[in-house]
């Protein structure tokens, strides 16, 4: 199993610990990646207020140069706003041939063209459809040991476009949760904004989103996302008041997957993670997750103290 791996601008800096804990799971199974020669920054959100065409360009030349160099190959991005980028160029340039032309005439500058060949894919998607859950469970070393985990999956990965999960009920990340051996729990802020870049231009507006999610999130022993900006804004921002003052860490899919798959905590840069103290570390190494005495909660988990 091969891809085209477009890691984005994001797991270069502030989201290594993604970047790094994707390579080190999927080369666990066995999943080959190579990173797209020359890529570039997909645009994010900030090309589209400059320039339309510029919205659409810069990704397209990431796929172009896929196209190109690795021919045949989907592209994985793991980042859900790089994947959401990548993907509105198949769903809104391929077919539309003015669109189409006015991007290849852009991309002709630097000698590039897109045909609209390559496949868009999300690192959730490929988990669950490509690789598959068996696979998964059969590589885990040390399960997470019924570890409480509340999936978060944000905005991206599932709207404007229905792709592979349901973006009014998703599933995905939760049922590769439970193959690793956490309890995810039932919530319904998995699929709700996190106010996204709004932290920057109107924090206001997106502390009010962060207070609720990680209100939602009481009684969890972390939560889990796939979205470098969802992380960060729900990670960094835990200890302003307006928080709420609710603390859970916050860790990438592929970080629990790296755990449960034996290797050791430098491997998935888990000492990167803002949200972990000393208490959640320990925890995490002894899997001190326990099941609550029947009757109580309906076998909900509980941390050990």
């Amino acid at each position: 199993m091969k891809y085209a791996y477009y890691p984005g601008c994001s797991l270069q800096e502030s989201a290594r610990e993604f970047d790094v804990s994707v390579r080190a799971v999927m080369a666990a199974l066995g999943v080959e990646l190579v990173d797209i020669p020359d890529w570039t920054c997909c645009g994010a959100s900030a090309a589209e207020p400059v320039s339309a065409l510029m919205n659409y360009a810069l990704p397209a030349r990431n796929l172009a140069l896929a196209e190109q160099e690795l021919p045949g190959l989907d592209v994985l991005a793991p980042c859900s706003a790089c994947y959401l980028n990548l993907l509105k160029v198949n769903r809104e340039v391929v077919g539309n041939k003015d669109l189409h032309a006015r991007v290849n005439e852009a991309l002709g500058a630097s000698g590039l063209n897109y045909r609209g060949t390559v496949g868009v894919r999300h690192i959730l998607d490929v988990l669950v459809n490509d690789i598959g859950l068996d696979p998964i469970k059969e590589r885990i070393i040390n399960d997470l040991g019924g570890m409480r985990v509340s999936a978060y999956y944000g905005c991206q990965i599932l709207r404007p476009y229905e792709v592979f999960d349901d973006p009014r009920h998703p599933v995905s990340m939760d049922n590769v949760l439970s193959a690793l051996g956490a309890k995810p729990l039932p919530w319904d802020m998995g699929n709700k904004c996190c106010g996204a870049s709004l932290m920057v231009t109107h924090p206001e507006v997106a502390m009010h989103s962060v207070a609720a999610i990680l209100g939602a999130a009481d009684g969890s022993d972390a939560v889990a996302t796939v979205c470098p900006l969802c992380q960060m804004n729900l990670e960094a921002y835990q200890h302003d008041s307006a928080a709420g003052g609710h603390h859970v860490p916050i860790l990438y899919l592929t970080q629990l997957m790296g755990l449960a798959f034996g290797l050791e905590e430098p491997s998935v840069l888990l000492d990167k993670n803002m949200s972990m103290d000393g208490s959640m570390r320990a925890g995490i190494r002894s899997r001190a997750w326990r099941h609550e005495a029947p009757g109580e909660g309906d076998e909900t988990l509980a941390r050990e103290t």
